[in-house]
């Protein structure tokens, strides 16, 4: 099953010019612009609540009760931004049970059926 959640924040890719480097390694400002929409956490339609956070290196995924934690690393996967964002993304999803995907400038939530 398929939620839409919010747009996408294209704006976050701004902090990602070399002028506005944020001497992190991991592009700390590029994930808090990119999380913003969810931090405050959005409803879904069965009443849930979904959120999205960073606090140091580590994402935490929550939906409702259950919380999926990734961390972003940059030897392992890549020094660029974006694509440690999308692996550590994907480890909390797996840890909760769901797919955070982006699909046409929209960020889905993707569930297994119940």
């Amino acid at each position: 099953m398929k939620i839409p959640l919010c747009p996408e924040n294209a704006a976050a890719a701004e902090q990602l010019r070399p002028e506005k480097n944020d001497r992190s390694g991991v592009g700390v400002h590029y994930v808090d612009a990119y999380l913003k929409p969810l931090k405050a956490g959005v409803a879904l339609p069965d009443g849930t609540k979904f959120s999205a956070k960073r606090r140091g290196l580590k994402v935490t995924l929550t939906w409702g009760t259950r919380k999926g934690e990734g961390l972003m690393r940059r030897l392992q996967v890549s020094r660029d931004p974006v694509a440690m964002l999308r692996a550590a993304l994907d480890e909390a999803g797996e840890k909760l049970g769901a797919h955070l995907r982006v699909e046409a400038g929209q960020l889905i939530l993707e569930m297994p059926a119940a």
